[in-house]
């Protein structure tokens, strides 16, 4: 565990929940599904997690954004029932909820699908900022890496292990308690090979990822199309590159824009852990089923994690019992 002098995580080892002061809401197009769908983020009650619920459907019941209940992985991450009910494209929000720690909220949608707005997770801190943050009556609490576990698949891996001593400062204090690695791989002139390395906090996650987003290329169109998805894609919320120049007439965000998405994607995908990380997560040309696969991994092996925080056993029974643990 990453301790301070006294054996402790510092401050953020006493931190409460966190839910919204107040609901807010936005309007907005899903990304493959087309559809033009209307979000309001409520707050929730301490220890309830976060939440999506269709309102489109009159007997829908709450969706926990967790890893167990992920059904698909094409091309965004999708929770689900098994009554067929769905909400997709739910990682750039997540991403948000965690940077801003947000532990508690209830996410209603009436379409098939999170508004991809401009394609980063900006719009949704800009939301949660609106509504403002307050701390809940109950304590945070944290999943600790303990030891290394590994997803491998078609040449990707995605792996989660223990955070080491770089996240301490100078003053033996916890600065971060996750951290993420990622490295993309393009056979494109644009991309080629990139990697960046983020220490997640809120301020650092508001100044060098959130603004980065989905990207696509031109020459894959009229595939994802047919295949019904990115039906609501546009330059203005994806960046799309042709062979030999980015479409978009603002150009990048940032000239490695596109790792910096791709480490927005894991931070998302992670947070269905059902509770913050501390751990550090290396992705090699890893993509969201990738990141589903390690999360499962994790908690199929009871010794290779533990709940970290106050009230630590008590809080832990209901993730192990997803996990079949």
């Amino acid at each position: 565990m990453v301790t301070n002098q006294r054996g402790e995580l510092g401050d953020q080892q006493h931190a409460m929940q966190q839910t919204l002061r107040s609901s807010i809401g936005c309007v907005g197009v899903g990304l493959h599904s087309g559809a033009r769908t209307s979000m309001t983020l409520r707050p929730a009650d301490a220890d309830s997690g976060i939440r999506f619920i269709r309102k489109d459907h009159q007997l829908s019941t709450p969706i926990a954004a967790r890893f167990d209940q992920v059904c698909d992985t094409n091309m965004c991450t999708t929770v689900g029932q098994r009554d067929g009910v769905v909400v997709s494209t739910i990682e750039h929000l997540m991403a948000a909820l965690a940077a801003m720690e947000i532990d508690n909220v209830l996410i209603e949608v009436d379409g098939p699908e999170v508004p991809i707005m401009d394609g980063s997770a900006q719009p949704f801190i800009f939301l949660i900022e609106c509504a403002g943050v307050v701390r809940q009556s109950s304590p945070r609490r944290w999943i600790e890496v303990l030891k290394p576990v590994t997803a491998v698949a078609h040449g990707k891996s995605a792996r989660l292990e223990p955070i080491t001593a770089n996240a301490v400062d100078n003053a033996g204090m916890a600065s971060h308690l996750f951290e993420v690695d990622c490295r993309i791989a393009f056979e494109h002139p644009l991309i080629k090979n990139q990697s960046f390395t983020h220490c997640l906090t809120p301020e650092r996650f508001k100044s060098d990822i959130a603004s980065a987003r989905t990207f696509g290329f031109a020459e894959r169109v009229e595939e994802l199309w047919a295949r019904g998805l990115a039906l609501g894609g546009s330059l203005k919320n994806a960046v799309v590159v042709s062979q030999d120049k980015v479409l978009n007439e603002e150009g990048l965000r940032f000239k490695d824009e596109f790792v910096r998405h791709k480490v927005l994607d894991s931070i998302g995908d992670l947070y269905l852990a059902g509770a913050p990380i501390i751990g550090r997560f290396v992705g090699d040309c890893a993509g969201h089923a990738m990141h589903n696969k390690v999360l499962r991994a994790l908690f199929a092996d009871p010794t290779a994690w533990r709940y970290a925080g106050p009230a630590a056993d008590e809080q832990a029974m209901p993730l192990r019992k997803a996990a079949g643990a």
